[in-house]
């Protein structure tokens, strides 16, 4: 999944990153409004979390923006001042969630994972696919009850089809989404990674369609 972190505060913004990617997700930063705006427009975001107080341009003008382009990805707002005023602004202005600092960060991983199941009409944070479990909490996959051995980025892949199963997903998707912005990102990669997702799982899971991308499904096709 590819989070997009918008906060001008550098200190908390790095220890958001680095507790996000060592959690599996694939993380893009903006530190001011025009950039988050830029980004949020223009890159591919499964979610994003928005500070409120930014420079350049405050967070409700940016998502006000977004939502107006069309822009559907959930959003968690994130914002120091206690007044309820503003969260109610923030969740007219299409916001899906809201946390005051200072938070938690155990519980603001939660509510991104709730917002990303809902988003993926899935109800709980164990969705399974035939003998495959992924365990969102904890960032692992299970196959029989087994944790799967897996690199970064072949977890993000299986995730990220897991979340999507029963969808035809294209290279260039799956690219845009395991990779954050400034990655040498090379469409190629995913055939080496999915042929080695094959090897880790029971054949059929993962199904090629011809000239469209992978689909993971449990029923064979």
């Amino acid at each position: 999944m590819r989070v997009l972190i918008v906060e001008d505060e550098p200190l908390l913004a790095a220890q958001l990153k680095t507790s996000l990617e060592k959690a599996g997700y694939v993380v893009d930063v903006a530190a001011d409004g025009l950039d988050a705006e830029h980004q949020g427009l223009h890159e591919p975001c499964d979610l994003a979390v928005l500070d409120l107080g930014l420079p350049g341009r405050d967070g409700l003008s940016v998502l006000r923006s977004w939502r107006a382009a069309g822009r559907t990805m959930p959003v968690l707002i994130l914002t120091a001042r206690d007044n309820w005023h503003d969260k109610v602004a923030g969740i007219d202005a299409g916001a899906d969630d809201y946390l005051t600092k200072p938070f938690h960060q155990e519980e603001l991983e939660a509510r991104m994972r709730a917002l990303l199941r809902r988003a993926g009409g899935h109800a709980t944070a164990e969705i399974r696919c035939g003998p495959l479990l992924l365990d969102a909490r904890q960032s692992r996959i299970l196959l029989d009850a087994t944790p799967l051995e897996l690199t970064s980025h072949e977890y993000r892949v299986l995730a990220y089809l897991l979340m999507h199963q029963g969808e035809v997903i294209s290279r260039s998707r799956l690219v845009e989404h395991i990779y954050a912005q400034d990655f040498d990102r090379d469409s190629n990669t995913i055939e080496v990674f999915v042929a080695r997702l094959r090897r880790k799982i029971p054949p059929g899971l993962i199904q090629t369609v011809r000239g469209l991308g992978y689909r993971l499904s449990a029923d064979p096709q």
